[in-house]
């Protein structure tokens, strides 16, 4: 059985739209991809 007390003590919030936005945007590499474009840039700069 669930024991409600318990749940609401560890309960954290959701993020706020805004905060939401900045943390996905912020992030400077989102994927594999944005990792490996970044190594040849820096290769390519050498």
């Amino acid at each position: 059985m669930i024991n409600f007390e318990e749940e609401l003590k560890k309960f954290e919030p959701s993020l706020e739209v805004e905060q939401v936005e900045d943390a996905v945007y912020n992030r400077k590499y989102d994927d594999v991809t944005d990792v490996v474009k970044e190594l040849l840039n820096e290769f390519r700069s050498v």
